[in-house]
């Protein structure tokens, strides 16, 4: 009945605006659906994760609906939040991440609506919660339905390596009734844990023998029945405003299950940014939720894939990867490419874009909404999504480069980040004293700012003297043009691989943190489609020729 989705609201957008924009991102929806989809801005502060997310919406669709909405079937999805670990989404949020498979491309949401196609008709009124950067196959037999209809929490779990469940929730299975065998099983869940080592798990009874091999189950998507929906609303109006980041796995699902114990609510080992409110926020969740059923639907011919970081992404996307098999992903997906012999292989990924003949593009690259001119040769390893270089130019292997258009006192300009696919845009230090500590593309940040003739101030930050990191350094230059852009970080980038000088102090810089706040989503999804108005028109070419 409903799908609603949660974009980050920056601080130069009305959410109406931004509404308005995150709406025009996905458009078309697939036809013949009779969902109504809603987007809320998510106006609650920015470290209150998904569970916040999550309670926000329940709010909101109280407030737009009134007591309808316990009546709904609802799919809610997370569109990404700062996607700090794969930044080419963080604009327009993980659940507009081009797949490279279509005619024109797939975004992850159409996916995950495919995915999930048979669901609504085997669903009671609740809310099915997804995050946006995960991907769920599997096969059951003709007579086995994934059915979510109990009371309480159901979740569906996939049988994974142990080292896949130190990064995932996993539960611990009744043994009674439970069996590994099959496609489909029902199973009652006795504890969650999330994110144990693989020590917690043994001692737990998470670990189970598959053939000659040992797994746990982990998750991915739950649901949960509307009477616990308005009692988490209930909770939510009581607290007032929530300044602490709730997970809606980690802090819902551990109260839940006969063995659940309130030991997790004094750990913060898990959580990205902890508040002053978080351990009393946990505590009174589990005294809310305890003794709540958690059933799960054991999908044992499943496989669950993530693709949130720049190295999942690079993996499955250009690798010769389970997924790129299942989906059959393909290398060059509704664009425009060069195609000469030994300038393109299969294990590229080019995603709606023109690659003119003439450039190179390095094995395991991906490139998306982006052009590519003939003197451009790319390396291996590399990310380039949103950019324009049509300038004789080598981009170096393992390099990430995204760009934005940016709209500052009225005036749209444009921006573009350069990092190395490994560089950690989560990582901060608390002392301008530690930055040499920092990385940018295998060199100290106190290395490369002097190269550039920056000096390490709290000016540098656009976090003044807190969070400091490559998400908050005011390093990148704002120019007038998309290709300029490209080519001053990709200078950036070479002045620190030659260990040569290159002044940036004479532009206006910006750091990530400001991109966003500033970006101009409606200018570039206008570059997106000049890029697919091209293709449309060299393909009627083509057609025409023959």
């Amino acid at each position: 009945d409903l799908m609603p989705l949660i974009p980050e609201v920056h601080q130069n957008k009305s959410p109406s605006e931004e509404l308005q924009e995150a709406k025009g991102t996905f458009c078309p929806l697939p036809q013949g659906k009779v969902a109504t989809v809603e987007v809320f801005p998510c106006v609650c502060p920015a470290a209150t994760g998904n569970g916040g997310s999550t309670l926000h919406v329940l709010q909101c669709l109280e407030d737009l609906y009134g007591d309808k909405w316990t009546s709904f079937v609802v799919l809610l999805i997370h569109s990404g939040g700062y996607s700090q670990r794969l930044p080419n989404a963080s604009a327009l949020g993980k659940i507009f991440t081009a797949l490279p498979f279509g005619d024109p491309v797939y975004q992850m949401l159409e996916l995950k609506l495919a995915m999930y196609i048979d669901f609504p008709a085997h669903m009671k009124p609740g809310i099915l919660v997804t995050c946006s950067d995960d991907i769920e196959l599997y096969s059951t037999g003709a007579a086995e339905t994934v059915t979510f209809d109990r009371p309480g929490f159901t979740a569906l779990a996939h049988p994974s390596d142990l080292t896949v469940g130190t990064t995932h929730g996993v539960f611990v299975l009744d043994p009674c009734g439970f069996t590994g065998k099959g496609g489909l099983e029902y199973a009652s869940c006795r504890q969650f844990l999330h994110k144990p080592d693989e020590g917690t798990m043994r001692e737990r009874g998470a670990v189970c023998t598959r053939g000659n091999s040992e797994c746990v189950y982990t998750d991915s998507i739950f649901y949960m029945d509307h009477s616990i929906a308005k009692q988490l609303l209930m909770f939510y109006k009581q607290m007032g405003t929530v300044c602490c980041e709730i997970d809606a796995y980690g802090d819902f699902l551990q109260a839940l299950g006969p063995g659940a114990t309130p030991y997790y609510t004094k750990s913060t080992g898990n959580v990205a940014g902890e508040g002053s409110q978080l351990a009393e926020v946990r505590q009174k969740l589990y005294s809310l939720l305890k003794g709540t059923a958690l059933n799960v639907i054991v999908l044992n011919n499943s496989k669950f894939y993530h693709i949130g970081t720049t190295q999942e992404y690079l993996f499955h996307f250009t690798s010769d990867s389970k997924l790129r098999f299942e989906l059959d992903l393909l290398p060059v997906a509704f664009s425009i490419s060069c195609g000469e012999p030994g300038t393109l292989g299969q294990s590229v990924s080019v995603i709606q874009s023109v690659a003119q003949p003439g450039c190179c593009l390095g094995p395991g690259s991906i490139v998306e909404y982006s052009r590519i001119g003939p003197e451009v040769s790319v390396g291996s390893g590399c990310i380039i999504s949103g950019s324009h270089i049509d300038w004789k130019a080598d981009v170096p292997s393992r390099c990430f480069l995204t760009s934005l258009s940016v709209k500052i006192s009225s005036q749209v300009q444009y921006v573009s980040m350069v990092f190395g696919v490994e560089d950690d845009l989560k990582r901060t230090v608390d002392l301008l004293s530690d930055v040499h500590l920092l990385r940018f593309c295998g060199a100290s940040v106190a290395q490369c700012l002097h190269l550039w003739g920056l000096q390490v101030s709290e000016q540098l930050f656009s976090s003044g003297s807190s969070r400091l990191g490559l998400w908050t350094a005011r390093i990148f230059p704002v120019c007038s043009t998309l290709s300029e852009s490209a080519r001053m970080s990709l200078k950036m980038l070479n002045s620190v691989q030659q260990m040569s000088a290159l002044a940036l102090n004479g532009f206006t810089l910006l750091s990530v943190e400001e991109m966003l706040a500033y970006k101009d989503v409606g200018d570039m999804l206008e570059f997106r489609k000049q890029i697919y108005d091209e293709i449309c028109l060299q393909r009627s070419k083509e057609k025409s020729d023959v």
